[in-house]
C-alpha cells in the first residue's frame, strides 16, 4: 500500500493521458474511411493494445488529410 501512495501522483496522470489519447484516436479511427497505412481493423488493434504508443503512432502517421 505504501508503494501505491508513493507513486500514485506519478501514475495517475500517465493513465489519464493514455485514456484520453486512446479515446481521441479510437473516435478518429471509427470516423475515417481512408488511412495512409493499413485499414480500420489494424488501427483499432494498434490503438487499443500498444498502450500509449499506439494512439500516438496513429495520430502522427496513419491519418490521411
Amino acid at each position: 500500500m505504501e508503494f501505491l501512495k508513493e507513486y500514485l501522483p506519478i501514475i495517475l496522470p500517465i493513465i489519464l493521458l493514455e485514456v484520453i489519447l486512446m479515446f481521441i484516436a479510437l473516435r478518429d479511427v471509427l470516423k475515417r474511411e481512408n488511412y495512409k497505412y493499413g485499414n480500420k481493423t489494424i488501427w483499432i488493434f494498434v490503438v487499443v493494445f500498444i498502450m500509449i504508443f499506439g494512439p500516438i503512432l496513429y495520430l502522427t502517421t496513419a491519418r490521411e488529410e
